[in-house]
């Protein structure tokens, strides 16, 4: 039996820019994962799991096709992502075999809430990942990213694609999006396994090393946002405020030059001054843009963390779920938490996982 796990992820600075070419953001992996088994199966496979038992696939081999019975499904990022490996394990010259694939993941809660932690993308990387080891496959850390991405981007359609980097690298990563653009154009042109080898333009992925004294906290604010809906909202003002969105992408590769730049010099005063600075940029983009990135309760989150000498600010595309906190963690930070909690903000007590 072959087993693989992918981390979800968190945003801290850099969202809604970071979807354009070339422009940073700051992603962290966290020690919550999807994991994929997969054993080898004869006359049918299937694709089961935990989560959503009712919603279970089963499939069979007609030559290299999956063939499946029940068409309606929930399954679209695992499906793209073995779509795309075995395009990849074909051109490799592999025989393409029937399996049972089994999915659980832990970045939701046990009795269904949704975090917000990146599910899609790291179900996407742990589909591949294990599948390149059912395959006999070797695969660098760029080459799953860019395997992982095409499959995810199929489904999406739009999107950054750092919530894959984070799965794929771990830690803290300083990320920009490659030309989604010249990707389309390309594809046609070349076979998967000479586009996973060739350089794509403008992607960039660094791998941060935090100061020793930086603690993050998360809290998750109890209402979940579609992150879909809140781009979309974002991509319509683009096109009706022009100059002020330009001016948006300016300030935020600004900032998160500059916050790169405090990790890089291991500077916590630095990078808790640029998220605050981001913060702002996004405030200014959710009044242009008249759409609510900063709901109440984490508008509450933050003041409570700032008063005590945290940074503060939404996590993603904001709408709820996740905001985040930058603080020394020589600070006391209990009766923070306590306060949190009078205010239904519910602490995640999750740790940046670090690839082995």
């Amino acid at each position: 039996m072959i087993t693989a796990k992918a981390p979800g992820k968190l945003y801290i600075a850099g969202e809604y820019a970071v979807v354009e070419t070339g422009f940073p953001a700051i992603i962290v992996a966290l020690n919550q994962f999807v994991t994929v088994t997969i054993e080898e199966s004869h006359e049918y496979g299937s694709i089961v799991s935990k989560q959503y038992q009712e919603n279970s696939l089963y499939w069979q081999r007609q030559g290299d096709e999956m063939v499946f019975d029940n068409r309606d499904n929930p399954f679209h990022y695992i499906l793209s992502a073995i779509r795309l490996t075995e395009q990849y394990a074909h051109q490799a010259g592999k025989t393409l075999r029937v399996y049972h694939l089994r999915v659980n993941s832990d970045l939701d809660s046990a009795d269904g809430k949704k975090y917000g932690l990146g599910s899609s993308a790291a179900v996407t990387v742990a589909t591949v990942k294990a599948l390149c080891a059912f395959y006999e496959l070797s695969l660098s850390n760029d080459q799953l990213y860019k395997l992982a991405a095409i499959a995810h981007l199929d489904v999406q359609g739009n999107g950054s694609l750092g919530d894959i980097a984070a799965s794929v690298f771990g830690g803290w990563v300083a990320y920009r999006s490659f030309d989604k653009q010249w990707l389309a154009d390309i594809r046609p042109t070349v076979s998967l396994t000479e586009l996973l080898e060739m350089p794509w333009p403008s992607l960039s992925i660094e791998l941060l090393t935090p100061p020793a004294e930086l603690s993050l906290l998360i809290g998750w604010t109890g209402s979940p946002a579609s992150t879909s809906h809140l781009v979309d909202k974002i991509a319509l003002a683009k096109t009706e405020r022009q100059a002020d969105y330009q001016n948006f992408l300016a300030a935020s590769k600004a900032c998160l030059e500059a916050m790169v730049e405090g990790f890089r010099r291991n500077d916590l005063a630095q990078i808790q001054a640029e998220l605050r600075h981001n913060r702002a940029i996004l405030q200014d983009l959710a009044h242009f843009s008249h759409v609510a990135i900063e709901t109440p309760i984490l508008q509450k989150m933050g003041a409570l963390a700032e008063a005590i000498g945290g940074a503060a600010k939404t996590s993603g595309a904001g709408g709820g779920d996740c905001g985040i906190v930058i603080i020394d963690r020589a600070i006391e930070t209990e009766a923070l938490f306590e306060q949190w909690r009078a205010n239904q903000i519910e602490r995640l007590n999750l740790a940046v996982h670090l690839v082995d």
